[in-house]
């Protein structure tokens, strides 16, 4: 795989590599994001990210909130196959929003980057939207983590940001670290969240859980997702998944 940018500052090394079409991030070490344009479902945990929307009519997402950039995977994503009029990307660094831009193309007038923390920006943001995604990782010694805990006080603030009858994805390390997220054990959000789902890439140890207010059955998003033209479930084994219920 070529090195094709490397950049040190506040020391913290960014790296883009590319492998024909493929671009990969990597900041200290750990691999945040990687997206072929002809191939736009990657087989990783990003593909997992945007699904709630395919449990919405055609058109109902409209506005995107997501925080954590990285190299800009899902805004790629979202683009391709959800396109909703607005994606509001949320990133503490200023390298990975100019990576995003550069070398994977996650620019475009429906895209508004910010440099922030996002815990400061929520504070500040009264925004609504139909779909929030957190993607905040972050690591140590080259491995990854999570940014801020998936606690109660935490997944409340993600609450108040989604609209009517939207939905919140959440990428955490693995089954046991979304277990002892708030959606799952604060009352208040289970009441709220009557749909929780985990899902799951053959490609990584993440788990990705989705939280609607309505309640959902695994297969009624597999139907869902194979009547999406280009995600090719069926004929590509790169794009295998589990999902089950979350209880």
């Amino acid at each position: 795989m070529a090195l094709i940018y490397s950049l040190q500052r506040d020391g913290v090394q960014y790296e883009v590599r590319s492998a024909g079409r493929t671009m990969r991030l990597y900041t200290d070490g750990v691999f945040h994001s990687s997206y072929n344009p002809d191939r736009p479902m990657t087989g990783g945990v990003w593909d997992l990210l945007m699904m709630p929307a395919f449990l919405r009519p055609p058109g109902a997402v409209r506005r995107v909130l997501l925080l954590g950039v990285g190299g800009g995977t899902v805004i790629r994503q979202l683009r391709e196959f959800v396109r909703p009029e607005e994606i509001v990307a949320i990133d503490i660094s200023a390298e990975h929003l100019d990576i995003a831009r550069r070398f994977f193309g996650a620019g475009g007038p429906e895209v508004r980057m910010v440099q922030a923390d996002a815990r400061d920006w929520l504070a500040e943001d009264r925004s609504r939207y139909d779909l929030v995604i957190d993607d905040l990782f972050g690591g140590t010694d080259g491995e990854p983590e999570r940014a801020v805990e998936a606690d109660a006080a935490w997944c409340k603030r993600l609450a108040a940001k989604v609209a009517r009858g939207g939905a919140v994805s959440m990428n955490c390390l693995g089954p046991a670290e979304l277990s002892r997220s708030g959606f799952l054990t604060d009352p208040v959000l289970r009441q709220r969240f009557r749909g929780r789902l985990q899902l799951r890439s053959a490609r990584d140890q993440n788990a990705v859980g989705l939280f609607l207010p309505r309640a959902v059955e695994p297969m009624e998003l597999r139907r869902q997702l194979l009547a999406v033209p280009g995600l090719n479930l069926r004929r590509d084994p790169n794009l295998a998944f589990t999902v089950s219920t979350l209880k």
